[in-house]
């Protein structure tokens, strides 16, 4: 068992647990993920590591509720504790395995969109404390749905927020603040990092291109099962086919297939929205309208 040492409830649907995984804390960097299950027969699901500690033993998960699963976790509290947690798995982001007098050369901006902040903020912590300032760009929708932005402030050199409908920060999305940053004040970026929604790793890969700045995007909102047996996380890469969850979850940006993605990402939307409605029915449920599909 995997003791619950904190939860807190950040915005809306968006919830941040600390759990005690000593081999995971012990062993996890940037960029990989976990597995947790709820009791013995839950589902497993993945989640990207946003922090450890590696003193306490401890991992940090932010998550957002979709599913019948999530909304069994955001009322989990305190000492009570996930029944099983794999990890790490997955592969390092490529930074971790760069010379640190290599990435000095390079001048980082990350584009964090909603929960993207969540896998952004121990890249940019592990930049930081190797002497390394990256710039971020976070983005949400609107003010109440914005996450980690102090924590990203303090280990970022500078932090540009947006909301697509301006209640905080600059009224914009997050390739309109990097096209300003570029093409107005003149920044100069070697490296990208985009993380957040499929659908807005899309726009800022588009973006990026036509700048120049090679971008890596990290495809663990495609993710199911987590250990490629499933196939859910299949990928179009290049020429090549790639699975995220052992593959990845970190790819070329300007080489994945975001159509490719978001359409496989769309299948299992029904189910999950039947098992949300199932759960909130309880006894009640009847099966609903799509019930025999």
């Amino acid at each position: 068992m995997y003791e619950i040492t904190k939860v807190e409830h950040l915005v809306d649907k968006d919830w941040l647990m600390v759990v005690k995984a000593p081999f995971v804390a012990k062993k996890c960097e940037p960029g990989q993920f976990m597995i947790a299950k709820l009791g013995e027969l839950g589902e497993r699901i993945p989640f990207t590591i946003a922090d450890y500690d590696r003193k306490e033993e401890t991992i940090t998960i932010v998550f957002q509720v979709v599913g019948a699963s999530t909304e069994k976790m955001s009322h989990l509290k305190a000492g009570d504790c996930f029944t099983d947690i794999v990890g790490p798995l997955g592969k390092p982001s490529e930074m971790i395995d760069t010379p640190v007098e290599e990435l000095k050369k390079k001048s980082f901006i990350f584009i964090a969109g909603g929960v993207g902040a969540a896998p952004v903020y121990p890249q940019v912590k592990w930049l930081h404390e190797h002497g390394i300032d990256a710039d971020v760009i976070l983005g949400a929708r609107s003010k109440d749905l914005l996450i980690m932005e102090d924590e990203l402030r303090e280990v970022s050199a500078n932090v540009y927020v947006c909301t697509d409908d301006g209640s905080y920060g600059e009224k914009g999305v997050v390739t309109d603040i990097l096209k300003k940053l570029v093409n107005e004040q003149g920044k100069k970026y070697t490296q990208c990092i985009a993380i957040g929604p499929v659908i807005m790793m899309k726009f800022a890969c588009l973006t990026t291109r036509d700048l120049g700045i090679p971008t890596i995007v990290s495809m663990n909102p495609v993710m199911i099962d987590g250990t490629g047996m499933c196939g859910a996380c299949r990928l179009v890469v290049g020429d090549e086919v790639k699975f995220a969850c052992v593959d990845g979850p970190e790819f070329d940006g300007h080489l994945v297939d975001f159509d490719l993605a978001m359409k496989r990402q769309r299948q299992y939307k029904d189910e999950e929205g039947r098992a949300l409605l199932k759960l909130q029915e309880g006894d009640t449920h009847s099966g609903g309208c799509a019930a025999d599909k």
